[in-house]
């Protein structure tokens, strides 16, 4: 019997994941959680992680990467669950990430236009918040699985014009749940198409990928490579 392409995709990945999560967690003695995953929720293990290798830390986009803009929806109630979850409004990425995000930056500003962050480093415990209130994994983690954003390595992002400090027009407004939020949706004014493609290539030209169901959302090449983290934002 043939295995449907998309359970084998999963599979492969639970198996990778996992083994390149536990030559870390092993040292570190942390048990797996209910779903069979090892999740870095202790701060004295974060920072133990970092003194093996310093590209572990969680670098604040705020205070690395000058003019960025926040709107971290997630730090208020303007969001898809109507309710605030993050205890504060701050955006984190692993050092290579957040150094890719600043060349972005930096090349944006030669056509007078720069970054808007969303959302990127977030806690485990938040994912499965995430999966309890919205089940469709097309937009949400699979909590069985964690999240990109939870290894610290997944940005949202969109771009705003330097002058007005206004997001410029895209096809949807950020955590839209429709046809319209994936980044090669058509039926759209060709202004708008630009703008899309204008992200997500100066994105890909510095490692990151855009997401199926997201044109905001972006995953940083060797996303796995790292394991994923329940550190609070006030803790880092």
């Amino acid at each position: 019997m043939k295995l449907n392409k998309h359970l084998f995709a999963v599979l492969a990945f639970i198996l990778i994941a996992c083994s390149k999560d536990d030559a870390v967690t092993n040292e570190l003695n942390i048990a797996p959680n209910q779903y069979g995953l090892k999740v870095i929720s202790r701060y004295e293990d974060y920072t133990a992680t970092i003194k093996a290798d310093s590209n572990n830390r969680l670098m604040n986009l705020e205070a690395i990467i000058p003019g960025v803009q926040l709107d971290i929806r997630y730090a208020t109630a303007n969001n898809f669950t109507g309710q605030k979850v993050y205890d504060s409004a701050m955006a984190f990425l692993r050092l290579a990430p957040a150094k890719a995000l600043l060349q972005v930056q930096n090349e944006l500003k030669a056509q007078n236009l720069g970054l808007r962050v969303y959302d990127a480093y977030r806690p485990y415990t938040i994912t499965i918040k995430f999966y309890e209130i919205y089940k469709d994994t097309n937009f949400v983690a699979a909590p069985w699985l964690g999240s990109r954003h939870n290894r610290g390595c997944a940005v949202d992002v969109s771009l705003i014009d330097l002058s007005t400090q206004q997001e410029i027009p895209m096809p949807t407004e950020y955590d839209d749940f429709t046809a319209k939020a994936k980044p090669d949706y058509a039926d759209l004014p060709d202004s708008v198409k630009a703008n899309r493609k204008l992200l997500i290539d100066i994105m890909a030209k510095y490692n990151f990928e855009v997401h199926h169901s997201e044109w905001w959302h972006f995953d940083y090449t060797g996303w796995d490579k790292y394991y994923l983290m329940d550190i609070p934002f006030r803790q880092l």
